[in-house]
């Protein structure tokens, strides 16, 4: 079985599916997230807070690492999400990645609660999947956060069904690790201290 149908396999499990696009494709939904990433740049209050959750360089315990960023494309052509809001390939880290990615969008016939629930879970399962093939994964959300540009994902052939999310796959190099927050700052536990995370 092929890498291609096991991921597929796993959407579809969980009640999503997963469907690899071809370079047209791949080329229009691109240009609608690079779209989205600039209208995500020019809003003061979306970059402001992309630059306040992406800043835990300290000791702070939420947010992302500078480090776990990761980089732009140096040409310009993959829409990575830029959660610094710098958006200068002067200021970013920057590697020239393929030319024509590896693209699929997981999707779900509706779009209830139930669906969004069911898509996070199909994504889950993608990504262990995907893990387990060691390839990489890049999610490209920043459409999904527009209403005009997330009707806009949807497909020719698929019309009706809703877009939860896009994912970049390929093989390279492994990101550095990011820490997890401690258990004791989301768990309720009326007033019991987890074993092991003593205060």
């Amino acid at each position: 079985m092929s890498v291609r149908h096991e991921l597929a396999e796993a959407a579809q499990a969980e009640g999503a599916t997963l469907a690899v696009t071809g370079p047209r494709e791949t080329a229009r939904l691109l240009r609608i997230t690079t779209e989205a990433e600039r209208r995500n740049h020019a809003d003061p209050a979306r970059s402001g807070e992309s630059r306040r959750w992406s800043s835990r360089d300290g000791g702070e315990d939420t947010g992302i690492p500078s480090a776990a960023l990761g980089p732009q494309d140096t040409f310009e052509q993959l829409p990575m999400r830029d959660f610094s809001a710098r958006r200068s390939l002067e200021q970013l880290p920057a590697r020239p990645f393929e030319r024509t990615p590896a693209l699929a969008s997981l999707s779900t016939g509706h779009d209830r609660r139930t669906d969004w629930l069911r898509a996070g879970q199909a994504l889950e399962y993608v990504l262990l999947v995907a893990t387990a093939h060691g390839l990489r994964t890049s999610l490209l959300h920043q459409a999904l956060e527009w209403t005009d540009l997330r009707d806009d994902l949807r497909s020719a052939t698929s019309p009706f069904d809703h877009v939860q999310m896009l994912i970049r796959f390929g093989y390279g190099p492994e990101g550095p690790p990011t820490p997890r927050r401690a258990p004791r700052l989301f768990l309720d536990l009326d007033g019991a201290v987890p074993q092991g995370d003593r205060y």
